[in-house]
């Protein structure tokens, strides 16, 4: 039995997910950075269209082959998803609510990516998943209601809308990443929205570039080279390295890598009941996986 390998491509493909993990960690404290001088719509716009620009030239610089019409489609649902859907609904909901406490609904991903796994890859959880999931769902719902951390109703259903489409997005990049691999499947999602996100950008308004301060350009240069594309090369290569479902579990981290890199960035308050919520979300779904079944397709 060949096991050494197996362990070293199981090894692997964890610290390319974790790697993922710490660059998507940064990705709220800096789009609530790029958001208080640059307009939410145009910074989801300018983000997809650097990075798709940078993801075709890599595309025809390293020859990759043209993704079959069904890839496409699937691309375009992780296009749909991660790369106009999640950036575009977050920076909306960051405009109405502070990046600490939009970070713990990032607890909800791994949950959000199993619930759309389960419809795409024939999966069958136990009845625990389901009261783990329960359970993490009625925390970020009560906390939400009780407003903890500054927010709106408005700004937390954006979050739950992002939340959604984003584990859209990631269950769909998962499967596609076997047969493309983890940086093509970015790269190409990117690029079948860049037609799109240049000519949207002739119908907004720029920001007046002179106003805009050094801490909103640093937020989108870092949500466009890094949170766009550079993170996704690592998640989607440990996703395929390591199996959707072992993987996924280091996002249950990205809660806490955020609302460090919140306090300390954005002097955001960080409370105790971000912080108790945060780790009770994390808990369950931690317990949630735990119980889940991988079914082969």
């Amino acid at each position: 039995m060949e096991k050494g390998p197996a362990m070293d491509q199981k090894t692997s493909g964890w610290m390319n997910g974790l790697a993922g993990v710490l660059i998507f960690s940064g990705s709220l404290p800096a789009t609530r950075a790029a958001v208080s001088d640059i307009d939410p719509v145009f910074l989801t716009l300018a983000r997809a269209a650097i990075a798709g620009s940078i993801s075709l030239t890599l595309l025809v610089t390293t020859r990759q082959r043209i993704p079959t019409w069904a890839e496409v489609r699937s691309l375009v649902g992780v296009a749909l998803g991660v790369v106009v859907g999640f950036p575009l609904l977050t920076a909306l909901a960051l405009r109405h609510m502070a990046a600490g406490h939009a970070i713990v609904f990032t607890g909800l991903l791994p949950l959000s990516t199993a619930a759309f796994a389960v419809l795409r890859g024939g999966e069958r959880p136990s009845p625990p998943f389901w009261l783990f999931a329960v359970l993490g769902g009625g925390f970020v719902a009560a906390f939400a209601l009780a407003g903890g951390g500054a927010s709106t109703p408005q700004g937390d259903l954006l979050m739950l809308a992002a939340i959604a489409v984003c584990g859209f997005g990631y269950a769909e990049g998962a499967v596609l990443s076997r047969r493309l691999g983890g940086w093509q499947v970015i790269s190409w999602a990117l690029t079948l929205a860049l037609p799109a996100m240049l000519v949207a950008l002739l119908f907004v308004t720029p920001p007046d570039w002179a106003t805009v301060g050094a801490p909103a350009y640093a937020g989108l240069a870092y949500v466009s080279l890094f949170s766009m594309l550079i993170g996704f090369v690592f998640w989607y290569r440990g996703l395929a390295q390591g199996g959707t479902a072992a993987v996924g579990q280091i996002q249950l981290l990205q809660p806490m890598f955020a609302l460090v890199l919140a306090a300390a960035l954005l002097r955001e308050p960080v409370g105790a009941s971000m912080i108790l919520v945060s780790l009770a979300v994390v808990a369950c779904v931690a317990g949630a996986r735990h119980f889940s079944i991988r079914t082969a397709v």
